[in-house]
């Protein structure tokens, strides 16, 4: 069967272009007349292809057609390295439990940023980071200037830390292998005082939790917090060079500003004239505090001036559960799940700093899901070991079951 057409009236073209025989897309003739076509003209793109495929013949449904040989053919999903993309995942419970300032806490480094080793004649250039704990809940900030990235001048941080804010029961951060030493570390002294420090470690411990490697937007809270960190210090210091002392000065101050930031938008009331910020959960108690009566409901009248206070304290928890939760109660991206991937299949390895062609090749040995049932993170199977990645950094090659449909 041929298509009729309208070019009868001329006879610059040949017959098979103005009478091209029809095929429907759904046959596998046609499909292997698609694949023969896309490999001839060089992996050609679906506009081509099916331009190129009509100077012959007339599929119908074509554009389908082509756009499917194209995606399910390996070598073209490899150079294009379109990795996949779950649904976002629920809030955990650390980020929307009430409970004190940075108990559940992220961290990350930043710089790294030159500073003089000393003032006056003969100073020389040396390098600082930046290591900034932000609390899960309250998006409280935490700036501490470190003078290397060392296991050691780790844990010196976490000590300063610890004993300006309090000892947090979990840490999350990425895998830096300072991170990783120094959770090492603290383990093995645990286990080694264990006797003694049973009923102290049994209420203190910290747990060190670890997002999977190249994963940052699995840490985006901190990773957000570097971001407006580097805003203001850049502008600050420009092209001049500070001493240790001076720059962890400067850290101090923006570390305020941060926390002045608000956390939701100002209510609707006409008399509400202050927003809610990290700032007001860091005051109003020490660190060791009893947690104190509800006196939500209490007549100022009947209270005395410190119950005054504690009121006014309490008064920002239920602003925060009531204004700032309903804030982070919608999905502003990823809101569909479009990474469908099973334990089984071929998938790509995406790395940073090397084209698609030169991407490890894998098979999925486990999908990891989380408590939505959504997986996000796999284990792969490579020719180097077993390697754990979230799913934006798969890119997942056409299955057996595609190429034939």
């Amino acid at each position: 069967m041929r298509v009729g057409g309208r070019l009868d009236a001329t006879d610059f073209y040949s017959f098979d272009k103005k009478h091209p025989i029809l095929l429907h897309a759904s046959h596998r003739l046609t499909r292997l007349y698609f694949e023969r076509e896309h490999l001839v003209n060089m992996h050609a793109g679906p506009l081509l292809l099916f331009s190129t495929v009509r100077e012959t013949v007339w599929p119908v449904n074509g554009r389908h057609l082509a756009w499917r040989v194209v995606n399910n053919c390996a070598r073209c999903r490899r150079l294009r390295g379109k990795s996949l993309q779950p649904k976002m995942g629920n809030l955990p419970p650390q980020r929307i439990t009430p409970d004190y300032p940075f108990l559940s806490v992220g961290l990350d480094f930043a710089g790294p940023f030159t500073i003089i080793n000393r003032k006056g004649r003969g100073s020389r250039l040396i390098k600082c980071y930046l290591c900034l704990f932000v609390c899960l809940r309250y998006k409280c900030i935490h700036l501490e200037a470190v003078s290397d990235l060392t296991k050691d001048a780790f844990i010196m941080t976490l000590r300063r830390f610890i004993a300006r804010r309090g000892r947090p029961t979990e840490i999350f951060s990425d895998n830096g292998t300072n991170f990783v030493a120094a959770a090492k570390e603290l383990g093995s002294f645990i286990k080694q005082n264990q006797e003694p420090l049973f009923d102290f470690a049994s209420q203190n411990l910290i747990m060190f939790k670890f997002i999977p490697a190249y994963t940052p937007h699995f840490g985006g809270l901190w990773e957000a917090g570097v971001k407006s960190a580097k805003h203001h210090i850049k502008r600050v210091i420009g092209n001049s060079h500070l001493t240790f002392e001076e720059i962890s000065t400067l850290f101090t101050q923006v570390e305020s500003i941060l926390n002045s930031r608000p956390l939701c938008p100002l209510s609707s009331c006409p008399n509400d004239l202050l927003s809610l910020s990290p700032g007001h959960f860091l005051i109003g108690r020490p660190l060791t505090a009893p947690p104190a009566q509800y006196l939500g409901d209490s007549k100022e009248n009947y209270l005395q001036r410190y119950e005054r206070l504690e009121k006014i304290q309490q008064h920002f928890w239920q602003r925060w559960q009531r204004d700032y939760i309903s804030e982070m109660q919608q999905r502003t991206k990823w809101k569909s799940n479009a990474a469908k991937l099973s334990v089984g299949d071929m998938v790509l390895l995406s790395e940073d700093n090397a084209p698609p062609l030169s991407w490890k090749l894998g098979r999925v040995l486990r999908l990891i899901t989380g408590s939505d049932g959504i997986a996000r993170v796999a284990d792969v199977t490579t020719n180097r070991g077993c390697v754990r990645r979230s799913l934006v950094r798969l890119c997942k090659l056409p299955t057996a079951e595609e190429l034939r449909g």
